[in-house]
């Protein structure tokens, strides 16, 4: 089973996609498998964090904006400074990953939730989530 989220996102957003993964999994009626989420996109990335503190976004944004700053000296220069920044960090963070579906749901810590992060934007985003059975 695949289904395609569809997202709004603006620059430094961090979009949570837990719930509606959840959802998906529990309409697929697998009980055991793996669940895979997608980002088709080049300035986004997926990834898991806390879903409890929201400090931990601000966090997350300053480091990655200390980490790989907008510049105008990147090689790369299609678009904005941001795109070529956007572009380094969404292969930093990923633009994937695979869960396991357990009893009919995600493998997740009590405090993992799943998040898209845009390092771009604004923008048309989705993610595409494919449900998969032992």
């Amino acid at each position: 089973m695949t289904q395609t989220i569809n997202l709004k996102s603006r620059k430094d957003d961090v979009i949570s996609l837990t719930e509606e993964i959840e959802r998906i999994v529990a309409e697929s009626g697998v009980q055991d498998g793996i669940c895979i989420i997608h980002s088709p996109h080049t300035t986004a990335g997926i990834t898991i964090t806390s879903k409890w503190d929201e400090t931990d976004f601000a966090d997350i944004k300053s480091e990655m904006r200390r980490i790989v700053p907008t510049r105008v000296d990147f090689f790369h220069q299609f678009d904005t400074p941001e795109d070529a920044a956007g572009h380094i960090k969404s292969v930093l963070v990923g633009c994937n990953m695979t869960l396991i579906v357990e009893g009919g749901k995600l493998l997740l810590g009590s405090s993992q939730g799943i998040f898209f992060l845009e390092f771009d934007g604004p923008r048309s985003r989705k993610c595409v989530v494919k449900v998969i059975a032992d």
